[in-house]
C-alpha cells in the first residue's frame, strides 16, 4: 500500500514541475527597486508622496524644502519616470554624467530613476549650485548646465530662451516676494527679456561689489544706465533668496 503512494508520487513530480515551468515569468518575479519604493512612499502618504524624501534631503543638504518641490514640479510634474529629449532622468530631471558624479560623491544606489535617490542627488546638485552661483544663477546653471552659465558670465553671451523661460516659472514658486519682478520684466517683450538682464539689483549693491568684482558690475550702457548680468547675483548678492548658513536646515 505504501510502494503504491510513494510511485505515484514520483510519477507526479514531473507533472507538477512542468505546470511551475509553465507560469508566466512575470508572476513571480519581483518589481525593480524603484517601483517597489515608489510604491511604498504613494501608500505612506498618497496625497504627498515624496514628502518624507524631500524633507530627508532638504535637511541633508540644508536647502529649503520648498526648492525641491518646484524643481521637481517644473522638471518632471512629479513624474519619477520622466525621460526628456536629451536624457534627464527621473524627478529632477538630472544628466546621465551628473547622475554618476553625484552618486558616487553621495553613495546613492544605481538606479537613477529610483525616486529617492533621484531627489537626494537633485538637491546636492542644487546646493552645489546655490553655494557656486547664488540666487537664481544657481537656477539658470541648473538648467543649463554650468559651463554654459559659466560662459554666460564671462563672454555676456545670452543665455537660451529655455532658461530664460525657467527661470521665470521657478523664482515665483521659490519666492513670492520675487514674483513682480520677474512678472514686470517678461512683460517688457519675449526678445528683450531674453536678451535683457534677468533681475535688478540696487545701485548700493553694485557700488559694494565692484571692488571685488574686478569691475564687472561697472559696465554702462550708452545713455549712462548701468548694464547688470546674472554675475551681479553670484553668489553674495542680497537679493532672492535666503543665504544658506552653517548648519541651517531647509524648511518649506
Amino acid at each position: 500500500m505504501g510502494r503504491r503512494y510513494v510511485y505515484r508520487a514520483i510519477f507526479a513530480l514531473p507533472i507538477v514541475l512542468a505546470l511551475i515551468a509553465s507560469l508566466p515569468c512575470g508572476a513571480s518575479a519581483d518589481p525593480p527597486a524603484s517601483e517597489r519604493f515608489d510604491r511604498r512612499l504613494a501608500a505612506s502618504n498618497p496625497s504627498d508622496p515624496y514628502a518624507g524624501v524631500v524633507a530627508e534631503a532638504a535637511k541633508r543638504f540644508a536647502i529649503p524644502e520648498r526648492w525641491i518641490r518646484a524643481v521637481i514640479r517644473v522638471e518632471s510634474r512629479s513624474d519619477p519616470s520622466a525621460i526628456s529629449p536629451k536624457g534627464a532622468m527621473g524627478l529632477m530631471q538630472i544628466m546621465p554624467g551628473t547622475w554618476n558624479e553625484l552618486r558616487a560623491r553621495h553613495d546613492l544606489g544605481e538606479d537613477a530613476f529610483n525616486p529617492r535617490d533621484n531627489i537626494l542627488a537633485g538637491a546636492a546638485y542644487l546646493a552645489e549650485l546655490h553655494d557656486l552661483y547664488g540666487s537664481p544663477g544657481f537656477l539658470a546653471a541648473y538648467n543649463a548646465g554650468p559651463g554654459r552659465y559659466e560662459k554666460h558670465l564671462v563672454t555676456g553671451d545670452p543665455l537660451p530662451q529655455e532658461t530664460i523661460d525657467y527661470i521665470a516659472k521657478l523664482v515665483p514658486m521659490i519666492d513670492t516676494e520675487a514674483a513682480p519682478t520677474v512678472r514686470i520684466a517678461v512683460s517688457s517683450g519675449r526678445n528683450e527679456w531674453a536678451n535683457a538682464p534677468l533681475f535688478f539689483v540696487q545701485q548700493g549693491d553694485i557700488d559694494r561689489d565692484n571692488s571685488a568684482s574686478s569691475g564687472r558690475l561697472s559696465k554702462r550702457s550708452a545713455d549712462g544706465t548701468p548694464i547688470v548680468d546674472l554675475s551681479a547675483l553670484a553668489p553674495a548678492s542680497s537679493g532672492l533668496f535666503v543665504r544658506r548658513g552653517p548648519g541651517e536646515g531647509g524648511q518649506p
